[in-house]
């Protein structure tokens, strides 16, 4: 496909926007949409929140999800350019890394790895309370986005938007009419992401809320997970206008007030993602496993709750 032209005034000529080829892939069990998202005109293209599977019964890290992604690059023969995390993700691992070292070697070119600035922030804070040596979480992504910066890849351009409040890192991506928005908002009927986790807030996630829903009426929302109930097939996107209409929690008559008194009310009853502590000690190191201990073993901690107990 050949990029359409302008002619303006001046009479130079300037490409117009191209639209982006975005492919969709929902992991089940965590619930999680990853996204591929590519220039038809240069086939590069960047991948999105990328799962590395894990079962905690067993402890086994397996990567079925993320080669099934790497099947698809390969298919439609792209060249991812970036990996991007919308933010350190508290309920699945990340693939990040793992996707880094196998594309750089089938395609010669070491994807950098990017998340927003603010994700020191969140390393700063766990890693010490999981014991991590700084040098395992330091420097171990390869772009930190600052608000509102735009990036290409190929002929797309990307704009990182801050979105705080699930998180304090958190990030958006608006590519085209398209917003990957990461764990701000849901469909509709589930409505928004917790905010309870340290550096969460409820007013910086309704403020983020009213960013997303004040963009075009056709911009297509796409979520960082879904969680569907019975009788409604997993659903990658909604656009602006129906999110505003229909968005449990975040629907145009809802007030700032109504919001934060029900995310908090709500988040106090919610329990801790199951993959709360493996999935952070993964995801502040960009999705690098642990190093290896004297005993051969690559070893997460996992803090014990005593409900009080102590002997």
């Amino acid at each position: 496909m050949s990029p359409q032209m302008t002619q303006p005034s001046s009479g130079q000529s300037i490409l117009e926007p191209v639209a982006p080829v975005i492919h969709n892939v929902f992991e089940p069990k965590t619930g999680t949409w990853q996204y591929i998202v590519a220039d038809p005109t240069t086939a590069k293209a960047v991948i999105i929140d990328p799962v590395l599977d894990y079962d905690a019964c067993t402890q086994n890290i397996t990567s079925t999800s993320a080669d099934a992604l790497l099947a698809l690059v390969e298919k439609q023969n792209y060249q991812v350019e970036m990996i991007l995390e919308t933010h350190a993700h508290a309920d699945h691992l990340t693939s990040s890394s793992y996707l880094q070292k196998r594309l750089s070697s089938r395609q010669g070119y070491k994807p950098p790895i990017g998340i927003g600035k603010r994700i020191e922030q969140v390393q700063n804070l766990f890693g010490p309370r999981y014991g991590l040596a700084r040098e395992e979480w330091t420097g171990v992504f390869d772009r930190l986005f600052d608000d509102d910066e735009v990036f290409t890849v190929g002929q797309l351009s990307i704009k990182a938007m801050h979105l705080p409040g699930h998180t304090p890192d958190h990030l958006g991506y608006l590519i085209g009419d398209n917003v990957f928005c990461g764990d701000s908002l849901f469909h509709a009927d589930l409505g928004s992401a917790r905010c309870d986790f340290p550096g969460g807030d409820a007013l910086n996630l309704f403020q983020s809320g009213r960013k997303l829903l004040s963009l075009d009426d056709h911009v297509k929302i796409w979520p960082g997970h879904d969680y569907p109930p019975a009788g409604r097939e997993p659903t990658a996107w909604m656009t602006v206008a129906d999110q505003r209409q229909q968005n449990k929690h975040l629907r145009d008559q809802v007030t700032q007030d109504e919001f934060v008194k029900m995310r908090m009310e709500r988040d106090e009853g919610l329990n801790a993602p199951k993959l709360l502590h493996q999935s952070l000690q993964i995801n502040i190191r960009a999705g690098r496993l642990p190093k290896v201990e004297e005993s051969g073993h690559r070893l997460l901690r996992l803090p014990l709750n005593l409900n009080g107990l102590d002997w």
